[in-house]
């Protein structure tokens, strides 16, 4: 959530900076303003009344002591009449307040000023390319025709399961699936100094909200029912990333500085129901209700926040870089942001089958939007309380590395070559056909 101050001392800066997003959200700042402005006036009157109530009832008592009733009865009248008004205006100050903030968290993030300005993906510069694209001999063969000829995924039977958008894993695409996530989570505790988690897979409401996921995207979170209790639906959701849930870790909490940077990083299944979203229909692994994924978190002080987001990309292009797959990093452009993001960079994994690049992993620096909205402090060393920021990356997401591995490796044979740093964790050097 953007800090209310801002918008009352730089309004033109706020609408600036929110019409690169290309999305309309400037209008709302007027809205905002004249809400907060009702709010305001309503809070000066009730204190100037409070102090009115506060003289008359000392009037009150000196006209009780002087044996003045008549006159200490008529105070009395005025000071129930100025109590009616101060609840009347605390009603109008929480309603205004409410309508105010309601409002505030329907505005993303502001774009950072080293982000380019464009509208949508075309419009993103390229940072750098990795490797070069795989060369073979004849046309590669898609991940769906390898994973029909080799077992390793069932289309059929999990659409048969759960509809259209869901996958069952088996055999040797079951256990690649598992070898990649521990592969990710050793790498991340290990190398780069992550602490490993184990969230719930199903989160409340407020945790959605902390990290901007609501109220922007409540028609794409599959919400949770107990039971047949029609009351309980929409209290808990399962979780669309693991950000949800540890990026909300330390909310409500003041934290020591000393205790920052922290690094966190969760393995969980994501749970997207992407309404109207085209191509879920279609067979593959492109475009999944349920995906794995292995997430990254940091809680860092302003002043470090693109520097560590920086090492973030980094520590999910040591991924590929291990898995010997080609890739390059882009930056969002304004256009195409995420709606919690101040910078962006994606990920993009070459896949030879589909002649294209995926987007494995997309790392944000959201600097203290998301702090802000779940009420996340720090203290400094002079004793200052701040919002830290929070930067959250895929490091990275499945099922769309399992697809670029399995059609940048597979052999002429019909096999598939297991990378060296992925062996020890499938227990094979290749897929046999």
């Amino acid at each position: 959530m953007l800090d209310i101050k801002l918008l009352r001392e730089k309004p033109d800066f706020v609408r600036e900076r929110l019409a690169t997003r290309h999305a309309g959200d400037e209008a709302k700042v007027s809205a905002v303003l004249a809400l907060d402005e009702s709010r305001r006036a309503a809070l000066a009157e009730v204190e100037q009344l409070k102090a009115t109530r506060n003289a008359v009832s000392r009037e009150i008592g000196m006209l009780m002591g002087q044996k003045k009733l008549a006159e200490a009865e008529a105070k009395k009248a005025e000071t129930r009449a100025i109590g009616d008004r101060i609840t009347e205006l605390d009603r109008l100050v929480t309603e205004a307040e409410t309508g105010r903030d309601t409002l505030l968290a329907t505005i993303p993030n502001l774009p950072h000023a080293s982000v380019a300005v464009g509208r949508d993906a075309a419009d993103n510069p390229e940072i750098r390319v990795h490797g070069t694209a795989p060369v073979f001999a004849s046309k590669p063969l898609t991940h769906i025709e390898l994973c029909d000829k080799l077992k390793l995924v069932d289309f059929a039977r999990g659409t048969k399961l759960s509809g259209s958008g869901f996958l069952l894993y088996t055999g040797w695409g079951a256990r690649l699936e598992r070898a990649l996530i521990n592969f990710l989570l050793e790498l991340h505790t290990t190398e780069h100094g992550y602490r490993e988690v184990a969230p719930p897979y199903i989160v409340g409401e407020h945790c959605m909200f902390g990290v901007g996921q609501f109220p922007k995207f409540k028609d794409q979170a599959y919400a949770v029912q107990e039971g047949m209790d029609g009351s309980t639906l929409g209290k808990l959701y399962l979780l669309p990333t693991a950000e949800a849930p540890v990026a909300n870790i330390h909310r409500e909490e003041l934290l020591p500085a000393q205790q920052l940077p922290i690094q966190y990083v969760a393995y969980s299944p994501c749970f997207r129901a992407e309404a109207g979203a085209a191509g879920l229909g279609t067979r593959g692994m492109i475009r999944v209700h349920q995906f794995d994924k292995v997430e990254l978190i940091k809680i860092v002080t302003p002043e470090t926040g693109y520097d560590e987001l920086e090492k973030l990309v980094l520590n999910a292009e040591k991924v590929l870089q291990l898995l010997g797959l080609h890739y390059r990093v882009i930056n969002l452009c304004t256009g195409d942001m995420g709606f919690a993001s101040a910078k962006t960079y994606d990920i993009e994994v070459w896949a030879p089958g589909q002649g294209a690049y995926l987007e494995v992993s997309s790392c944000s620096n959201c600097e203290d939007y998301q702090s802000r909205r779940m009420h996340l402090r720090y203290k400094t060393e002079t004793g200052e309380n701040r919002f830290p920021h929070i930067l959250n990356g895929s490091g990275t997401a499945l099922a769309r590395l399992f697809v670029a591995l399995i059609e940048t490796h597979q052999q002429p044979d019909g096999s598939i070559l297991i990378p060296e740093a992925l062996q020890p964790f499938l227990r094979a050097d290749r897929i046999p056909v």
